[in-house]
């Protein structure tokens, strides 16, 4: 795990967790926090997230995003709270990005857990696999 509290994205390639979707990722024991861009005309599908709360600050761009029955539009400065196990999904027609906080650690949104996870005490016992 990484050997310091200090991290940065910059220089750091992204992981693509779909298709024209990227994510940069640093985390704890407890809560990860992620920086998203979706390229132009981009959709994640429908899915849900068991075991993690989500929260999301838009920071350019724009994304409609679907909670179970309520669908949105959001721009720079809206938030989002998806709590576990709502399906969601989101598409942007102009490209997006925003910063995601996940608790506890969804490991398939971890680039790097050598270098992208600073670990105490409790080793990353309550990190979640999806």
């Amino acid at each position: 795990m990484a050997d310091s509290p200090f991290g940065t994205w910059n220089g750091q390639e992204p992981l693509e967790l779909f298709p024209g979707v990227r994510l940069n990722a640093f985390g704890g024991d407890q809560m990860l926090l992620c920086r998203v861009t979706y390229e132009p005309g981009k959709t994640v599908p429908r899915h849900s997230h068991d075991e993690t709360e989500q929260l999301m600050v838009i920071l350019d761009g724009e994304v409609t995003i679907t909670v179970e029955d309520e669908t949105r539009t959001v721009r720079a400065g809206d938030v989002v709270c998806i709590n576990r196990g709502l399906e969601h999904e989101l598409i942007s027609e102009t490209g997006v990005t925003f910063i995601e906080g996940l608790a506890p650690v969804p490991l398939d949104h971890v680039p790097d857990r050598e270098r992208d996870l600073v670990l105490g005490d409790q080793g990353g016992a309550g990190h979640v696999e999806r």
